[in-house]
This record gives structure tokens, sequence and C-alpha cells, in this order.
């Protein structure tokens, strides 16, 4: 056992440096989330007042278990099951559990990554008129031929990414995408804020407005800073293994958190003030969330933006490509490597497997849309997707965190990774970290947990 284990760390691929991790951890952490559940909940819980609780949450409670995650893939060098086994065998379970978390996400995550890849071809074919038509989302996702073609088209970009490897692959498509991607969202902001009427909108989403904190805004602004930041997936434990031991993990996890903030704070000031102006929306909380918003509100947005609308409409789907694909890299990445240290294939044989398993997951998932719209498992008018997404991101990721906290706090001791900090950093916040893991993450967890299962429980 111990040659193969030496086997597996020889092979093991690894980042060329700092800013490759960083520019990965923060290309998985930006994805659609942060461009549609992001500006609506903004919207919905008076603008500033979301992005002020948003950031502190996400600079104590977010960065500490970006940092724990990150800091038990270097230790070990493993993907999870591995990191969690080889500390303590009796913890394999939780490592089990955070695994089979990215293999759920990713099919249905590249269904939607297929419906971004069609916006973007329809708006530099059929032009933003077509796309803004009443009944084109619906009349596309319903169709049995073309969400599947669509769907492959978007799996095999992100499986061909991760086959050209580590250094070759994932870490050259963040460092084109990401950039562009930032540069993208920061030229269509200054765009939309050039619009008659958008200073209003700016204004709403910028302004705290400290009547509506409440209760509900902060669970909120914890779940989304949750699934933002590819918490309890497996992914930072996978990226966190392929770092080198004298790479600064605190500062690298800040920038991962801060990177992430940035593209929600620019995705807000795109989309708040955008549908103010052509909707003529006064009250955030009218603003649609999820899907809608995306592939229904905005082409109606664009379309009112006359001559610019195509362009805008074209790079703006652009931009949620290359978040929707960044992010599905890093699913895979995470599932691959899952494999590969459990089976002991090669790299190659590992994606292959992963390549097979997400495509048939992900058109069984798909014909929820079609060929079985009559499975309805959370009640009526859901779907499949919603069923996987409702497992995955609201029940399975709390219980992995809450574990993984328990795990860290409670078993091994916090002094386990600190030691691992500090073999690159001075980590002189230690204490709090500790404090945080033991005691106030599992209860923010539990919070995130409840709120999510009680509504399904009882519905109102």
């Amino acid at each position: 056992m111990a040659q193969q284990h030496n086997h597996t760390h020889h092979d093991r691929s690894a980042w060329s440096g700092k800013l490759a991790f960083i520019l990965a951890g923060a290309a998985s952490a930006v994805g659609l989330g942060n461009l549609w559940r992001f500006p609506t909940l903004a919207a919905k819980y008076g603008g500033g007042m979301f992005i002020l609780t948003y950031f502190v949450l996400a600079f104590t409670f977010g960065i500490s278990l970006l940092l724990l995650e990150t800091a038990l893939g270097r230790k070990t060098k493993l993907s999870v099951i591995g990191a969690f086994s080889s500390i303590n065998k009796r913890w394999k379970f939780v490592g089990i559990l955070a695994a089979a978390v990215p293999f759920i996400i990713t099919p249905y995550y590249c269904i939607i990554g297929g419906w971004v890849t069609k916006y973007l071809v329809s708006y530099v074919v059929d032009g933003p008129t077509a796309v803004a038509a009443d009944g084109f989302f619906t009349g596309f996702i319903t169709d049995p031929v073309f969400t599947y073609v669509f769907m492959v088209i978007f799996m095999l970009i992100c499986i061909g990414v991760c086959a050209l490897g580590v250094k070759n692959g994932i870490e050259k498509a963040n460092m084109i995408m990401m950039p562009l991607l930032l540069f993208m969202a920061i030229g269509i902001s200054v765009f939309v804020l050039m619009q008659p009427g958008a200073a209003e909108g700016a204004a709403y989403y910028l302004i705290p407005d400290f009547s509506k904190f409440s209760p509900d805004l902060v669970i909120n602004a914890l779940g989304q800073m949750f699934y933002s930041l590819s918490l309890a997936m497996g992914i930072m434990v996978t990226y966190g293994s392929y770092l080198d031991s004298k790479e600064n993990l605190t500062e690298s996890v800040a920038s991962i958190a801060g990177f992430d903030l940035l593209v929600s704070f620019l995705s807000g000031l795109m989309i708040v003030p955008a549908a103010f102006v052509v909707l003529g929306i006064t009250d955030g909380g009218m603003m649609a969330a999820g899907p809608s918003l995306m592939f229904v509100t905005l082409p109606n947005v664009f379309g009112g933006m006359g001559g610019a609308a195509q362009v805008i409409g074209v790079l703006f789907f652009v931009l949620v490509l290359f978040a929707a694909a960044t992010s599905a890299i890093s699913l895979i990445e995470a599932c691959t490597s899952i494999i590969q240290d459990g089976t002991h294939w090669s790299r190659s044989k590992s994606l292959l497997a992963c390549a097979i398993f997400v495509i048939a997951a992900g058109c069984f998932i798909n014909a929820g849309y079609n060929v079985l719209i009559w499975i309805e498992p959370l009640g009526e008018g859901t779907q499949l997707l919603d069923f996987f997404d409702f497992l995955s991101n609201s029940v399975m990721m709390p219980i992995v965190a809450l574990l993984t906290c328990i795990f860290v706090g409670w078993i091994i001791k916090p002094k386990a990774i600190i030691d691992e900090v500090r073999e690159s950093s001075k980590f002189k916040l230690a204490g709090a970290w500790t404090v945080m893991i033991k005691y106030i993450a599992p209860v923010l967890v539990i919070v995130i947990l409840v709120a999510n299962v009680l509504p399904m429980i009882f519905p109102a």
C-alpha cells in the first residue's frame, strides 16, 4: 500500500504557482450563482445592506471554511475521500458524502451550461428580438432534441479542458477566461450605468437600507455565500491537494473570496440598474429570480437597449458562459480526482469514466423537462433538476460542512490544520479561526440547513 501511495503522490497534478491556484479557486467559486442569485437577493434585501452583510460573512465564516478545506487537501495531497480516511479511517464517510456532491451537481450544472450556450448562439444567429420573444426559453428547454445537443456541446468543451491536464488545460483556460470575465463585467456595468435612469437603480443597489436588515436577510446572505465559495463539494480539497506547501494559504484564500465578491458585486451593478432602466422596476423585490432572471428578464432588458442590444447580449452571454464553464471544469476535475484516487487508474481513464457518467446522468435529468416531465419530485411544477439541486445544495452541502467542522474542531483538533497553514504563512488569526470552526460555523451551517429544509416539510 505504501508503494501505491507514493505512486499516487508522484503522479499527482500540481499548480504552477500561487496565482494559478487563486485563479482556479476563483474560477470555481465564480459561477451562475454569482450572476443570477446574488443580484436578485441584493435587490430584494435593500441593496447595500445585503452586500455589507454578505461581505462580513464571506470574510469571517466563508474564508474560515475555505482555509480549512484547502489546508486539508494540501496536508494529505489527496482528494476528499482520501483526505478524510488518511487522517481518520472512521471519518471516511464524510469524505464519501462530500464526494457525492460534485457527482450530483455536475450533470445538472452542465444542462444549464447548455442553456447558456444556446442563448449565446441565438444572440449571434437569430438576434436579440428572437431571444426576447415570449415563450423562447420554455420552447427551448422542453425541446426533446436541442437541449441535449447544447448540453453535450457544453460538457465536451469542459471535459476537453480537463483532458489537457491541470497545467495545460485548467490553468490556461482560467488565465484567459477569468481576466476576460472581469473586463466584460466592468465594461457592461459601465455601459448600463451610462443609460438614462440607471442612477436610481445604482443608488438602490449601493446605498445600504438599514431598515431592510432582518434574520431573513442574514440567512439568505449566509446561504448565498456558502454556495458561492464552492464549499463542501470536494473542489477546494482537490485544488488544495495540487498546491505546493510553500504557497501562502491565508493570502490565497483571501484572494479567492475577494475575487468572488467582486464578480458578485459587478453582476448586481450590471443587472439591478438595467432592470430599473428598461423594465421600470422601482422595487428590487419585484425582480425575477434564478433562471427566469437570466433567460427571460435580461433578454427583455437587452432588447430595450436599441442598437446595442445584440452586442450587449452577446458579451453578456459570453461572460455567463465563462462563469458556467470555469465552475463546471472545477466540478469535473473534482470528480475525476476522486475517481483517480479511489481506483488508482490513470488520469485519462478516470476522466473518461467521469465523462460517461456526467453525460448519462445529464441526459436523465434533462429528460425531466421533456420526456419525463410528468415526474414532479418536489411537488407540482418541479422538475428532476430542482430535486437534484435541492438534494445537493440544500441538504448535503450543509451536512458535509457541519461534519467537516466537527471533524476538524473536535476530533483531530484545529492544531492539525493550523500547523499545515503555518508551513507557509504566519496565521496570526489562528485563535479566532479555531473559535469559528469549533463553535460559530457549526451553528451557522445548522441555520442554513434548517432554513432550507423547513419550507419543504412545512410549505407556506
